[in-house]
């Protein structure tokens, strides 16, 4: 998988304590190492994961090497980047964009600036 600064790795077994239980927001790029767009998406991830640390987690899941994730949240392209508030997905989001976009699409389920990270 495309390693990338800031934004963890997930597995099936991680995804729980990564994602669901998290007291963040957590933004998950569902990924592939075959993936053009995922590939260009990852310098926006790794801003995002830095600026924005304490309102939302930024993690990533490889497609192929976790199918099970895959098909419970019905993910059928990637990148999917799906965002989990309280163990749900409340927003997902289809495709590579710029930062300005994707910051713009992500406001209603950003944290409140200043909580703690978990």
């Amino acid at each position: 998988m495309i390693r990338t600064e800031g934004v963890t790795d997930v597995t099936e077994e991680t995804f729980e304590a990564e994602v669901v239980r998290s007291a963040l927001p957590v933004l998950v790029k569902f990924t592939a190492d075959w993936c053009g767009p995922c590939r260009q998406l990852a310098p926006v991830l790794r801003e995002i994961a830095h600026e924005e640390a304490d309102r939302i987690r930024v993690v990533q899941l490889d497609v192929d090497r976790e199918p099970g994730i895959t098909l419970r949240y019905g993910v059928l392209a990637t990148p999917t980047l799906m965002v989990f508030r309280a163990g749900e997905p409340v927003k997902s989001i289809v495709g590579a964009r710029p930062k300005r976009r994707l910051l713009k699409e992500l406001e209603d389920v950003l944290a409140p600036a200043g909580r703690n990270r978990p």
